[in-house]
């Protein structure tokens, strides 16, 4: 379901090349950007807090569309009652005890790629596809996303699991691949670099949150996966996809998506209403190859009306549209 390279095991202090220049782009900053745990979710004018609902229609948007999206309805892979669905979200004190990392797992390795130890998680912190019944899964994703107050940085691992020593306890984590961000800066991963996404970009903020959806205004794009990824990325996005994949009509990790104009809102309500009129004004950004039309969240029991909603009234990937980047495509 992901990515194409690997190598090295790696030990030590978070690496300054978590990041390359500023990502300035034509944008215009504007106010509302949501937060988790005290902290501004990046600037107003990150790409991931900009409205697209004006941007023009990419010329090969009914091709893209049509390959993978069409004929799939949106699917929210968040749960209610079903804790192992949806990615959670762990926030963590300033002085949060700091836990070595290492690399590789089930042969899985991007190290090269990756940001270093130590890291802000809890020995218990939650992973994606765990439960409490059994918090450590043993296949999927495992994505692990951390929020530091204070600081308001951000790490999340792709493949977590946790190191133990003889006696069990938890000594320090291993992952597959390892990024970490300033939520105050629009700084990128470098170029080619992925993340504990396949598009080296951050999680957390493409998340659909119950609270943020029922207060009525989601101010951000949404993640979401479709089956397969060009061999190229566009800005914010900084990793390829499969090398073997250059037919045009695949999508690059980073294409922003949206729902159509014309797309009727009246039978929605609530938080599905809220989604809905998201997925006009901000969009979607491909983030990683997966199931098609899965949008992400946090699991919450809450969300089971909105879910009934988009049940009654599915969303088709055909009520899509890809907008035009701010910057051109890279070829890999």
């Amino acid at each position: 379901m992901r990515r194409p390279i690997l190598l090295l095991v790696t030990l030590g202090l978070f690496a300054t090349p978590l990041s390359s220049a500023p990502a300035a782009g034509p944008v215009t900053p504007r106010v509302g950007v949501h937060t988790v745990g005290g902290c501004t979710i990046f600037p107003a004018d990150n790409p991931w807090n900009q409205r697209i609902d004006r941007r023009p229609v990419r010329k090969s948007s009914s091709a893209i569309v049509s390959t993978q999206a069409a004929g799939h309805d949106l699917h929210l892979d968040l749960g209610t009652t079903e804790e192992y669905y949806g990615i959670p979200v762990n926030v963590v004190d300033e002085d949060q005890p700091l836990l070595p990392l290492e690399f590789g797992v089930d042969g899985e390795d991007y190290g090269d790629e990756s940001d270093r130890g130590p890291v802000f998680i809890p020995a218990d912190a939650a992973i994606e596809g765990g439960s409490d019944a059994d918090p450590d899964p043993a296949a999927g994703d495992r994505h692990v996303l951390a929020v530091r107050r204070g600081t308001c940085d951000l790490i999340e691992l792709y493949a977590a699991e946790r190191v133990r020593d003889a006696s069990g306890a938890v000594v320090g984590w291993r992952a597959a691949a390892a990024a970490r961000w300033d939520l105050s800066t629009n700084r990128l991963r470098p170029a080619r670099w992925t993340s504990a996404d396949a598009a080296g970009l951050p999680i957390l903020p493409g998340l659909l949150s119950y609270d943020e959806a029922a207060s009525g205004a989601i101010t951000h794009a949404l993640r979401f996966t479709l089956p397969s990824a060009r061999y190229a990325y566009t800005w914010p996005a900084r990793h390829c996809g499969p090398s073997g994949n250059t037919a045009g009509n695949l999508p690059a990790y980073g294409l922003r998506f949206r729902l159509k104009k014309s797309f009727p809102t009246a039978p929605y309500h609530g938080a599905a209403r809220a989604i809905v009129v998201a997925m006009k004004r901000f969009g979607l950004i491909y983030a990683d190859q997966g199931s098609a039309m899965y949008v992400t969240g946090t699991a919450d029991a809450r969300w089971a009306d909105a879910l009934e909603e988009f049940r009654e009234h599915p969303v088709d990937g055909r009520a899509l549209e890809v907008v035009k980047p701010w910057r051109r495509v890279v070829r890999c």
